[in-house]
């Protein structure tokens, strides 16, 4: 039986804009296994990216719990347990792309940092962009080693924002593939949002949100939202 990574019930998340509360996640439950792949599918705005940082501890419920039960508190989520890739790449500009990479395990307190941050480069192919800055990099290139940051410390849970954004179809389908066999060869957990149904066809599991509330008629996801 797969370890429960991640526990979700009746979670809504709201945020005070001018016009009013927005409830960009609304009444949702669900768990997340060792080893699952999920795709998050929805049009922008649906709530995809505030359950992507509620899920990677980056956030706070308005109401509802999140909890981590396979893997600890949440203050020891990053970036040992959960490796976050972020939309926009953020990587740290004044560092090379090797240095970005090295620095959750050194955050962490780990050793062979430099070696273990060019072999997460080779993951995905940009290890000879290794002494780039970030101002140097393509953004499909940025993105590559945005997910190799994000697996370097290989934690046991990747939340990936939109991985795919910035690269063309085939380029987007070797880094899903890659980061794919990763998770399959270290057990993790991945879930990925994104707008493009060819990726989320090579997750195992789909879920797809409207207005901050799941559609999807997976049997282990629940929603009891109405607003």
């Amino acid at each position: 039986m797969a370890r429960t990574l991640v526990v979700a019930a009746d979670v809504w998340r709201s945020f005070q804009r001018e016009r009013g509360v927005l409830a960009a996640v609304q009444g949702c439950s669900f768990k997340i296994k060792a080893g699952e792949t999920i795709a998050i599918v929805g049009p922008s705005g649906c709530g995809k990216t505030t359950l992507l940082n509620l899920i990677a501890g980056l956030g706070v419920p308005s109401s509802g719990r999140v909890e981590w039960p396979g893997l600890g508190s949440p203050d020891t989520l990053r970036p040992e347990r959960i490796g976050v890739v972020f939309q926009s790449a953020n990587l740290i500009p004044g560092l090379t792309a090797l240095e970005n990479v090295e620095l959750p395990i050194l955050l962490a307190n780990g050793s062979e940092a430099e070696a273990r941050a060019l072999a997460a480069l080779a993951t995905f192919s940009v290890e000879a962009l290794a002494g780039k800055l970030p101002e140097q990099l393509s953004g499909g290139q940025a993105e590559r080693i945005a997910v190799a940051r994000a697996i370097v410390t290989n934690p046991e849970l990747i939340v990936a924002d939109e991985p795919t954004g910035q690269l063309d179809q085939a380029g987007a389908a070797l880094l899903v593939d890659r980061l794919l066999a990763w998770g399959q060869q270290t057990g993790s957990a991945i879930i990925i949002a994104t707008h493009d149904e060819r990726v989320a066809a090579k997750m195992n599991r789909i879920w797809r949100m409207r207005h901050g509330k799941f559609e999807s008629m997976d049997e282990r996801l629940k929603c009891t939202g109405t607003g």
